[in-house]
């Protein structure tokens, strides 16, 4: 890799959304790092791409600071630099405020609200002097309200999370994007009932607007995307 090349550092960056976005920036030859909390799946990752030199797995919980901010200094060391972040680590307990179990509550509310606040105050210096982007992988529960939807509620808060970030941020010269995804076919759906009906978007349909938001010209900040499969209503 050359001086400058793009880097970028991805949570939950093993599976799903996170991983399609990944072989996306590798394969127009740029540098990526991902993170996840289990070490097989990461190591799994990087052998089924065949293990690149542009390509660094840390692993590490995305709602813990210190591994949060130790992933920025293992990507600076390692890369030199760092021009964007995306915050795609997060889960859903698939039940509701009513009648649901709380004991799965904390490390969902943690890993999907207090994990992308954390990754942008680490990274924040860095993106600083690349002038560089943060992208925030949000949800359409996180503008449509749904029964008892306590993920929906976290995927609200990074809704705002994005807008008051930018608003501190822009004049920095740092991006942010959100993008809210409908439903999209991954493992997010595992632990519930199963795919819901009706069409889906494509892990890699998501992470090619993801990477689309990440290579807007110098001075352009594309603020919310929200991306839904023709024929989800809401």
């Amino acid at each position: 890799m050359t001086d400058d090349t793009r880097v970028t550092l991805i949570t939950g960056g093993g599976t799903g959304i996170g991983a399609a976005v990944a072989r996306r920036l590798l394969e127009a030859g740029e540098a990526v790092a991902v993170t996840g909390r289990r070490e097989e799946r990461l190591h799994a990752f990087a052998k089924e791409l065949g293990k690149p030199e542009r390509l660094l797995t840390i692993p590490g919980d995305a709602a813990v600071y210190g591994e949060v901010s130790a992933a920025v200094d293992t990507v600076l060391a390692r890369f030199g630099r760092l021009d964007a972040v995306v915050a795609n680590a997060g889960f859903a307990t698939h039940d509701s405020v009513a009648d649901g179990d709380p004991a799965g509550w904390t490390d969902m509310v943690l890993t999907n609200v207090l994990g992308p606040a954390l990754l942008i105050r680490a990274s924040v210096d860095a993106l600083r002097r690349t002038r560089g982007r943060i992208v925030l992988v949000g949800s359409v529960a996180g503008f449509v309200p749904t029964p008892g939807n306590l993920y929906g509620a976290t995927k609200y808060a990074v809704t705002g999370l994005a807008e008051n970030t930018r608003r501190q941020v822009t004049e920095w010269g740092v991006g942010v994007t959100l993008i809210a995804p409908g439903r999209v076919e991954t493992p997010f759906w595992d632990g519930g009932d199963g795919l819901p009906p009706g069409q889906l978007l494509t892990a890699d349909q998501i992470a090619g607007s993801v990477v689309w938001a990440l290579g807007q010209p110098e001075g352009v900040d594309v603020n919310t995307v929200v991306v839904r499969p023709l024929g989800q209503p809401n």
